[in-house]
């Protein structure tokens, strides 16, 4: 699951993974260098590697920066998500974010996607991408489980690789493959993709309450 908000305050060091999340997102892997990271942000040149020296230190820097927003964004869900949610409340978010995440605002998804090239060659890029899937799918438990669904780590971590792989193939595909290969319903592939990957999604708490006793 990706919900990801910039803060309209941040610090330079922010300022410089935010800035780098865009390169990445626009000009791909090959463009993201230093002097372009200072260059978009409107900062002296030198002011990227004085925080990140290295190349892999900015990829590394993305994503703990795009979990932290995140986990973030994802409180202030919890924070203000009603009491008596419910699942059929919590599928709907889906279909919503893959609309955001690839017509809104594809920026954070299309960095996402350099990320996890990146980290197939680079061993610290990995590690800080473990990191980022491990905390979304903590949270999009958390989340579910507010819910009442019983949902655990392992089912929001299958729910996010799913996420992904439709949102690439939205991203990626022309609308002639997409309506031939049945991808063409954002909506439809946002509720299945929830369907098919939490337990008893499709059952009322009455229901799964009388199942499990």
């Amino acid at each position: 699951m990706v919900i990801l908000l910039v803060s309209r305050t941040v610090s330079r060091r922010d300022l410089l993974c935010d800035t780098a999340i865009q390169i990445l997102a626009v000009d791909g892997g090959r463009g993201l260098t230093h002097r372009a990271i200072d260059r978009e942000a409107g900062v002296p040149i030198g002011t990227t590697k004085n925080y990140f020296p290295t190349r892999e230190s900015i990829l590394e820097a993305c994503a703990a920066r795009m979990t932290s927003l995140h986990r973030a964004a994802v409180d202030r869900l919890r924070e203000t998500t009603p009491a008596d949610i419910s699942a059929s409340d919590v599928a709907e978010l889906y279909p919503a974010l893959l609309r955001r995440a690839v017509a809104d605002d594809p920026t954070q998804m299309l960095a996402m996607v350099e990320l996890y090239l990146e980290a197939v060659r680079r061993p610290g890029v990995r590690e800080a991408l473990s990191g980022m899937v491990l905390a979304n799918a903590e949270a999009g438990a958390a989340l579910q489980q507010a819910a009442g669904l019983p949902s655990t780590v392992r089912d929001t971590g299958l729910l996010d690789a799913y996420f992904l792989g439709v949102a690439i193939s939205l991203l990626a595909l022309p609308v002639d493959t997409l309506q031939t290969v049945g991808l063409d319903d954002p909506y439809a592939l946002g509720i299945g993709v929830f369907s098919a990957t939490v337990p008893n999604a499709g059952r009322s708490p009455e229901q799964r309450s009388a199942e499990s006793g």
